[in-house]
């Protein structure tokens, strides 16, 4: 039987996610290689400093770790999902597992699994079900496709959490895209009502009558968690969301929710690239304990 810690795991995608699954999977002396487009600009020393310390092997390419690889994921942005399972499918040696991470609609999980599974690798949809940084490597992860069940025992020897949603490619998918349009079109909502009601005086009477109306919800600290979500990853977030629209496009509906969710995303990710809210990367960036903080920079740009 193979013994996945044994395996020469790759990473494609070094971001949040990417680092998180690196710890967590050098702590068990797992070999582990990774590759970011970030690697050949200016943002390369972060990622650089954090592999040297965790013992991360970089790649110069994505041929050159899918060619080292027993085991690769991808976790990239959402319009890079197929791009990037069509660089790795070149260079894939043959049996060579592919977990797509990414949030991706069915169509694309299943463009994707086409490339990989054309160049001899074995493609393994993923559905990453909540956000990863409080769950870490166990955050929970609904597999898909015809390698699923075999996969899964070898994933959760190594950390994960995963569970097979089915042997179908796009089930997983479908099911993380739909509860994205709730989860990710509530943190749109929030911050385009609590910022309104802000801007009116009426922030109180309004908290007051959600509490009264979802009184397991504590308003005051989901608003400044959501706020501070948007802000930190509202671009790969948006990005997310425009998968979500597709995905609703492909079962023949308009995505009219999906398509404001993303362009909200949008716009706070904007305001964090102008500098609004401060420094990104800095300790005190998207961290107000009162999501009031950031309402006001909001509305003082608006009111300009």
């Amino acid at each position: 039987m193979v013994d996945p810690k044994r395996w020469q795991i790759g990473l494609v995608g070094y971001g949040e996610v990417g680092k998180i699954l690196a710890e967590d999977l050098r702590q068990q002396d797992i070999k582990v290689s990774a590759y970011d487009i970030k690697l050949g600009g200016e943002h390369r020393a972060p990622l650089k400093e954090h592999a040297a310390k965790h013992g991360v092997a970089l790649a110069a390419s994505h041929a050159e770790l899918a060619a080292k690889s027993d085991f690769i994921i991808s976790a990239v942005t959402a319009s890079q999902a197929v791009p990037v399972a069509k660089a790795c499918a070149a260079a894939i040696n043959q049996g060579t597992w592919f977990l797509d991470f990414n949030s991706a609609s069915p169509g694309a999980k299943q463009r994707a699994a086409a490339l990989i599974d054309g160049g001899g690798g074995r493609y393994v949809e993923g559905a990453v079900m909540t956000s990863v940084p409080p769950y870490r490597i166990k955050v929970p992860l609904l597999l898909g496709g015809p390698g699923a069940r075999e996969i899964e025992p070898l994933l959760n020897t190594i950390g994960f959490a995963a569970k097979v949603a089915s042997d179908k490619l796009g089930v997983s998918s479908a099911v993380k895209m739909c509860r994205s349009i709730m989860i990710k079109g509530l943190e749109a909502m929030v911050i385009e009502s609590f910022t309104t009601a802000r801007a009116y005086g009426v922030e109180d009477a309004v908290l007051a009558s959600l509490a009264e109306t979802f009184p397991g919800i504590n308003w005051e600290q989901q608003g400044a968690y959501f706020f501070q979500r948007v802000i930190e990853h509202g671009r790969r977030r948006a990005e997310e969301v425009r998968e979500v629209a597709e995905t609703v496009r492909e079962a023949g509906l308009t995505p009219w929710s999906a398509q404001g969710t993303a362009e909200r995303q949008a716009w706070v990710a904007d305001l964090a690239d102008e500098g609004l809210f401060g420094v990104r990367g800095a300790a005190e960036f998207a961290r107000s304990a009162d999501w009031r903080t950031e309402a006001d920079r909001i509305l003082s740009k608006i009111k300009r």
